[in-house]
């Protein structure tokens, strides 16, 4: 079992930057792909950002790449998105995921994610 809790979401004007965060519970985070997806209003959840294990590749979605990086640090159990040049296209809710320990690919479906945390809102005022 593991938890999940977002944060750091927040208003930003944009061009702005923010950073989000997701601490995980349980000792199995260290071999967990985790990921980073994100749902509009109206819209369905999207796969925003996924690492491996050892934080040494990482998949982003079209729409955000060279703007966003994921990052984890398994001492700490966390797993950070930092987003810059933020656009009103970024508003959503973003949700952590995570990955069922020892499956080393970084999925961009949903359904392939096994937890997730409760999501935190960024809202890009243009």
């Amino acid at each position: 079992q593991m938890q999940l809790v977002e944060s750091g979401g927040g208003l930003v004007e944009a061009g702005g930057s923010l950073r989000l965060s997701c601490a995980a519970s349980g000792r199995t985070f260290s071999r967990s792909v985790m990921g980073w997806f994100r749902q509009a209003p109206g819209k369905e959840r999207e796969f925003v950002a996924g690492i491996n294990w050892d934080g040494n590749r990482m998949n982003y979605a079209d729409s955000v790449k060279g703007r966003f990086t994921i990052s984890r640090d398994n001492a700490k159990n966390t797993v950070y998105l930092q987003m810059n040049s933020l656009n009103a296209e970024d508003t959503a809710v973003y949700y952590c995921a995570a990955r069922s320990q020892w499956i080393a690919s970084i999925a961009q479906l949903d359904y392939e994610y096994d937890y997730w945390g409760q999501g935190t809102q960024v809202t890009v005022s243009s």
